[in-house]
């Protein structure tokens, strides 16, 4: 290329490197996740955990952590599948 057409072409803002390294099953997980910490979170608003620390914590790590699992291993499933089949 000369000059005059690296001038003219229009770079794309850079992105994030945490934007550019999360597949598409981190970010299914990661949204899955965040739901099953908000619904633990109103549990225990409601009432339905003990108010002991350990409880509290436990209760955040198998609500958020099992959601993102799941969620997880499912979006890759799928995307293996679609990458098989192409």
């Amino acid at each position: 290329m000369n000059h005059e057409t690296q001038s003219q072409q229009v770079s794309s803002p850079p992105l994030s490197t945490a934007k550019r390294r999360l597949s598409l099953p981190i970010k299914i997980g990661l949204v899955f996740g965040a739901a099953g910490l908000l619904l633990t979170i109103i549990g225990i608003f409601r009432g339905q955990v003990p108010m002991a620390p350990a409880n509290i914590a436990v209760a955040l790590l198998l609500g958020g952590g099992v959601w993102f699992i799941i969620a997880w291993a499912v979006a890759t499933a799928a995307v293996d599948v679609e990458s098989d089949i192409e």
